[in-house]
């Protein structure tokens, strides 16, 4: 809404041949423009209030200086990519396919419609998304592959933060659910079958002399529910059978299972002590990883339950939560060498920023660009390519 309203309140100046659009800084051959420094900010503004609403105009304050440097690392990682050869065209189609899985849609035409109903333009959304997965890939391999964890510096972080590492105990569950068919609703008799009108009909007659055709009909119901019933216990019997005789629980659940989290492959996710029903609690809890539970009758129908981790209250054994250790070392040491890879990467290139505009990020050695009249027609020709595709979205 808020670049609507922006985008509209541009239209006048338009008509009136004003200038509507401002260059704050030009990078090698690129531009930002000022309406792109206000939706970063409007952004920014958006996601402290998500992360802490108490403290949201504090957080903004300290970020709000870092909108132009970060407009300017991202401009600066894009570039880097189109010299590596990084285009990310098949990231995109992976990540909207999965998208469109997510959402349960038939195609991705369906995913295009939902994004235009929800006012958001498909075209940029697609943008946004190759140009973060584009930097995310230049980060990795520029910066990332270069870093080195060493063991020492994983049993000093272990020894560190024992109690930060410290966990009740809990288990992690996947589940198959075989729910009994639904009974058919049965069809109007044919007109041919229903007695005339005025006809004299016995009562006794009907139903094979039962004098109350409401019991006979809840009694068939109640016939085809037990039968639905006892044929999903086999169904779930014999899945049970097949997966003790070595058959993958994740592929059965894909293939069986009537649960959201069939997906999944049964997938439920990780549970504390006193966070499941007492039945379920006692059996799988007294369980080990990689143990099933037998069939067990629930509302829906059945289910066989698998213990996939099962966590003991205390403190890890370091093999068991070295994988947390090297994500939290390599994300520490990431930032400060991101950074100094940034600057590196601003002391290679030109970029001019417009008076009243700073850089955070700036390098003393930085160079700035000479003003041409070459360069002043660049800036023209991709000012005049973001005010068409701004004004497309309007």
């Amino acid at each position: 809404m808020l670049l609507i309203l922006f985008g509209l309140s541009l239209v006048p100046a338009f008509a009136a041949g004003q200038v509507v659009e401002e260059i704050i800084a030009r990078v090698n051959g690129s531009i930002i423009t000022r309406s792109e420094f206000l939706r970063s900010k409007d952004q920014l503004k958006d996601d402290v209030k998500q992360q802490d609403a108490a403290n949201a105009d504090k957080l903004f304050s300290e970020r709000e200086k870092d909108i132009l440097r970060d407009l300017i690392d991202q401009q600066l990682l894009l570039e880097k990519g189109k010299d590596l050869g990084i285009t990310g065209d098949t990231d995109v189609i992976k990540r909207l396919d999965q998208m469109r899985k997510d959402m349960k849609l038939e195609t991705m035409e369906e995913l295009e419609k939902a994004a235009t109903a929800q006012g958001i333009s498909y075209e940029d959304f697609k943008q946004n998304m190759r140009n973060q997965i584009i930097t995310q890939k230049v980060i990795g391999e520029e910066v990332g592959s270069h870093l080195n964890i060493t063991t020492d510096e994983q049993q000093k972080f272990y020894d560190q933060h024992k109690a930060e590492l410290e966990q009740p105990e809990s288990i992690r569950l996947s589940e198959i659910l075989i729910e009994p068919e639904k009974p058919v609703k049965p069809a109007d008799k044919p007109a041919a079958e229903k007695p005339a009108e005025n006809a004299t009909v016995d009562p006794n007659a009907a139903n094979g002399g039962n004098p109350n055709p409401q019991e006979a009909t809840a009694e068939a119901a109640k016939k085809s529910a037990e039968s639905a019933l006892a044929a999903a216990e086999a169904k779930a019997n014999e899945l049970l059978k097949q997966l003790r005789a070595g058959a993958s629980f994740e592929d059965a659940a894909k293939k069986n299972s009537a649960g959201p989290s069939a997906a999944q492959g049964g997938d439920l996710g990780v549970f504390k002590r006193g966070t499941l029903a007492k039945e379920i609690e006692e059996k799988t809890f007294a369980m080990k990883s990689g143990e099933i539970t037998d069939v067990t009758r629930v509302k829906q129908g059945y289910i066989i339950l698998k213990v996939t981790d099962h966590q003991m209250a205390g403190i890890p054994p370091m093999k068991d939560v070295g994988p947390k250790i090297q994500d939290a070392l390599y994300y520490d040491k990431l930032q400060p060498a991101l950074r100094a890879y940034l600057t590196k990467l601003r002391e290679e290139a030109y970029i001019k920023i417009q008076d009243g505009y700073s850089d955070s990020g700036r390098s003393a050695n930085q160079t700035e660009p000479v003003e041409t009249s070459a360069a002043k027609e660049t800036d023209a020709k991709n000012l005049k390519k973001k005010k068409k595709k701004f004004l497309g979205v309007l």
